[in-house]
């Protein structure tokens, strides 16, 4: 296993690198922050125009098809720079199900305008008071003639607004696979938002749907194959959240190492202290271990290996990794590290945010426990 990146990977991360800082500085998100929208539309533009939205699509539909070890590496820079776009949910987890589940008809439908950033998708799971299990999809989907009617509240969905479509996990039945996924269009009659802020000021609202009506041609797979078909797509999806947790960790190391070498007490850097070299060695050693298991996540699923241990183990401890990095940052920066005027209480507040989506800790641990027990 070489997870070196060779001469392309090079070049892919540095173009990411310069998008993010023409189109998605630090200052841009700031601007964006509890923004309605969410993500500067400069950058989704140039996001398209260099094919980084249809990275791992496959080519049929007008993507690169490139591997998860090509997505770890853009994802390492959008985390570095924290960039705020749909990428995730539009190119990654609803382009995801629509390659592996979707009919011939939604993929020529949906694919090559998600891909050319002409039309968002994101994704709706999560609902109030209830887990990331199958039983806590709720939302009921309701048979009605040709077609079914949906009801339920979905809470926590990216960049909805923006969005043309939604990916809706709904439940058929009362048994734990009875779940489907269907598309339902964001302007629907039955369907209202309302922006809900969160503790990184990303863009994210609650969703109703009360009475949405949608065609049997809505549903994406076949009839009880939802939750599997959403399960895998997140396998895949939590390596790129990995190494966007690594990426924004990364970052913030850096910028906490520079911040102690630079801040003097009692006339000499911070980082001479004994106690603050050691947190910085501890964190330095972290990041590194985890960077390595993301890549090899990658590499795992890049090369058609079993990723149903690696996957939850890299968003695991990357996410662990990025918040214990950044709180350890914020108490070398001491009580400026808390300002708005400082940078690192951005990656702070985003680095918990992420460790708590997406599957959150006890479930990724039950994950991994899982494979060590059957082993």
């Amino acid at each position: 296993m070489d997870l070196d990146l060779n001469e392309d990977q090079e070049m892919l991360r540095e173009m990411v690198r310069g998008v993010c800082s023409s189109y998605a500085s630090l200052e841009t998100v700031r601007e964006l922050e509890d923004d309605p929208i969410g993500f500067p539309a400069e950058l989704w533009k140039q996001m398209a125009a260099l094919d980084l939205i249809g990275l791992m699509v496959p080519s049929t539909y007008g993507g690169s098809e490139m591997s998860a070890l090509e997505g770890a590496v853009v994802y390492m820079e959008l985390g570095r720079a924290l960039a705020p776009s749909p990428h995730f949910v539009s190119a990654i987890m609803s382009a995801g199900v629509l390659s592996s589940a979707g009919s011939d008809e939604q993929k020529q439908s949906w694919l090559p305008r998600i891909v050319s950033g002409d039309a968002i998708v994101t994704t709706a799971w999560l609902e109030p008071g209830n887990g990331f299990g199958a039983r806590g999809v709720q939302t009921r989907a309701t048979p009605d003639g040709d077609g079914f009617v949906l009801d339920g509240v979905k809470w926590h969905v990216p960049f909805a607004k923006a969005a043309a479509s939604i990916v809706v996990l709904a439940r058929t039945g009362d048994g734990d696979g009875d779940i489907d996924l269907f598309l339902v269009d964001t302007g629907a009659a039955g369907v209202t938002m309302e922006q809900q802020l969160t503790l990184a000021s990303d863009t994210q609202y609650a969703v109703t749907l009360s009475g949405v009506r949608v065609p049997e041609s809505a549903r994406i797979g076949g009839a009880g194959s939802g939750w599997a078909t959403w399960n895998d797509a997140m396998l895949d999806g939590i390596i790129m959240l990995a190494a966007q947790a690594i990426g924004g960790a990364k970052y913030a190391l850096e910028i906490t190492v520079q911040y102690a070498k630079d801040r003097e007490q009692f006339d000499k850097p911070l980082g001479a202290f004994q106690a603050i070299a050691h947190y910085l060695a501890d964190a330095a050693t972290v990041v590194d271990g985890a960077e390595t298991l993301v890549y090899a996540a990658a590499w795992a699923r890049a090369n058609g290996r079993p990723i149903d241990r690696l996957a939850p183990m890299a968003k695991l401890f990357a996410c662990k990794t990025f918040r214990d990095v950044t709180a350890m940052a914020q108490q070398v920066f001491g009580g400026v590290g808390f300002t708005v005027e400082y940078d690192i209480q951005l990656y702070f507040r985003r680095a918990k945010v992420q460790q708590i989506s997406w599957w959150d800790d006890r479930i990724l641990e039950e994950m991994v426990a899982a494979t060590v027990l059957d082993a």
